[in-house]
């Protein structure tokens, strides 16, 4: 059986006071035993924004791409039929033989690995790098070392797509997971990048749930 929502959280919490704050990801893909339908948080269909971006560009022939956590790699699949080379990781193995599984013909490098512990060869080598809701699903100092370490991977002249849920500073809310406001946000651009576009907008949920849609780029 899955993990509903507070369930999840519980299970974070219990993983963080353990000292392994990031653990709780293998249990709970583990627990839904490859029925996808058990991962409450997947759309199962990309993101909405990402298909709208992917509209106005060229098309990515050529270009390499990675997804940061790609859960069950809808978002991957879909940049791949856009003609990018794509690595998709996420630190559950569970996670990704459920990717492999979904689409057995894919063309996308589905690997497991840890975003604080990646390969080398991967730093500044991407041309377009992807992150969907993963820093707000992580807590304490982890949140502002993943943005360093997904700024890493972006090639110089490279991109970097940035969605997640958003909030005011200082917000206090027993939901998870805990929203970014724009100032840890802006931890992209601290952390070396520009900003190329921002849209804050709310989703089609009922009640709504506002986000932020950005794009940084890596200057030549």
């Amino acid at each position: 059986m899955g993990h509903t929502k507070e369930e999840t959280q519980d299970l974070a919490r219990l993983y963080a006071k353990q000292g392994d704050p990031d653990g709780w990801f293998e249990e709970f893909y583990a627990r839904a035993g490859g029925d996808i339908q058990k991962i409450y948080w997947a759309d199962l269909q990309p993101n909405p924004m990402l298909l709208t971006w992917l509209k106005q560009q060229r098309g990515g022939a050529g270009k390499k791409a990675v997804l940061v956590g790609c859960g069950l790699g809808d978002d991957a699949e879909v940049l791949a039929g856009n003609g990018y080379h794509v690595t998709a990781f996420d630190i559950s193995n569970s996670a990704i033989d459920m990717c492999r599984h979904r689409f057995p013909d894919s063309l996308v490098d589905y690997q497991i690995a840890d975003l604080f512990n990646r390969p080398p060869g991967w730093r500044q080598s991407f041309d377009l790098v992807y992150e969907c809701n993963t820093v707000q699903i992580l807590t304490g100092a982890n949140r502002n070392r993943a943005i360093e370490a997904i700024t890493d991977l972006v090639a110089v002249g490279g991109e970097l797509i940035v969605s997640c849920r958003s909030g005011q500073k200082n917000e206090v809310s027993g939901t998870f997971p805990v929203p970014l406001d724009r100032n840890e946000i802006d931890g992209f651009i601290r952390a070396g990048l520009i900003e190329a576009e921002f849209i804050s907008y709310d989703d089609d949920q009922t009640p709504p749930v506002p986000h932020y849609f950005a794009v940084y780029r890596r200057q030549l």
